[in-house]
């Protein structure tokens, strides 16, 4: 189930949604290592503050979220697992998955029988996923629980999730790697950029019926990061969630953008543009100054505004070109 069709389905509660709404409690200190070797016994610390010791570094690894999913694609560790393939396959493309990788349920209810059945050495998730489903696994394979965004420090938290895979893996060399083609990104685009004000919004958004909502990606949020870093502004101001930065609210909330010279970026990767079909012939809408401007803006399909450090460098390359266009 992909992160907006939950909140389509459940759009009152959209602070509370399985994939990407939920709160969870302050973050576990940051993942830690006691072992720098490709071979032999590794130790990690996770996002629960617990120690993880493996006899060597995973090879079989289930993945049940689609950001650890991505940074184990990139760190050139093909999962025997992952929950969602179908999905991943839309809505992430800066790492694709081979065709053997099986499926093992959604990411809200991954089958505990399917990854068993799979004998991996290692199970990636998510914090948000809760206990039950941790200590089911965990009768028979080691987890690891990444902590998955913290709207107080999600870049930093990026890189701590980046580490502990790669740790857990065997691929230190390969996440060092990861993480320094993103910081190079970051500067280039900072550059590319200039040192101009530029305002930004980002966006997704669901209908039912004829209401549509806007789930806006608000300051701590990856991407409202990521635009900082790169010298951008973001123009939303109202406090999301402390876990995503996000918070939901609707065409005449998004007035509150209107003539701050906006650059409005969202994401439909799914095919379904609410905001250019559901909102068509909308008057609130349709005043808007950015959208009259023609900078009400697409991402391209298979931006992952939630994953790894390649779709950072993908969001990052869709903001740069926009500006630049």
């Amino acid at each position: 189930m992909k992160r907006l069709t939950l909140f389509a389905a459940a759009a009152v509660a959209v602070m509370a949604v399985g994939a990407c709404g939920t709160t969870e409690e302050a973050a576990a200190p940051a993942p830690t290592s006691s072992s720098d070797a490709a071979t032999g016994p590794v130790t990690v610390k996770d996002g629960r503050g617990k120690e993880i010791t493996l006899p060597k570094p995973a090879t079989r690894v289930v993945s049940l979220e689609w950001g650890e999913t991505e940074m184990l694609v990139s760190l050139g560790v093909m999962p025997v697992g992952s929950a969602d393939t179908k999905g991943y396959a839309v809505w992430d493309t800066a790492a694709k998955l081979d065709p053997s990788v099986k499926d093992v349920g959604t990411r809200g209810e991954p089958s505990v029988d399917s990854v068993v059945a799979l004998q991996p050495d290692l199970v990636v998730m998510e914090a948000e996923r809760g206990a039950p489903i941790v200590a089911q696994l965990e009768k028979y394979v080691p987890v690891l629980v990444t902590i998955g965004s913290d709207a107080t420090r999600n870049l930093d938290r990026l890189r701590d999730d980046v580490t502990m895979i790669s740790t857990a893996v065997g691929k230190k060399a390969e996440g060092e790697k990861l993480l320094s083609d993103l910081d190079a990104r970051i500067a280039s685009a900072k550059t590319e950029l200039g040192a101009a004000s530029k305002p930004f919004a980002m966006a997704d958004g669901w209908k039912e019926g004829s209401t549509v909502s806007i789930r806006m990606f608000g300051k701590g949020s990856l991407v409202s990061d990521l635009g900082t870093a790169i010298g951008l502004e973001n123009a939303w101001t109202k406090a999301g969630d402390p876990q995503w930065g996000l918070g939901q609210t609707d065409v005449e909330g998004v007035k509150t953008l209107d003539g701050k010279g906006v650059r409005f970026f969202y994401n439909a990767s799914d095919g379904v543009d609410v905001f250019t079909d559901g909102l068509k012939g909308n008057a609130i809408w349709d005043a808007l100054d950015f959208v009259k401007a023609g900078n009400a803006q697409k991402l391209p399909p298979g931006i992952w505004t939630f994953g790894g450090p390649k779709s950072c460098i993908q969001w990052i390359d869709a903001v740069v070109a926009a500006y630049r266009a």
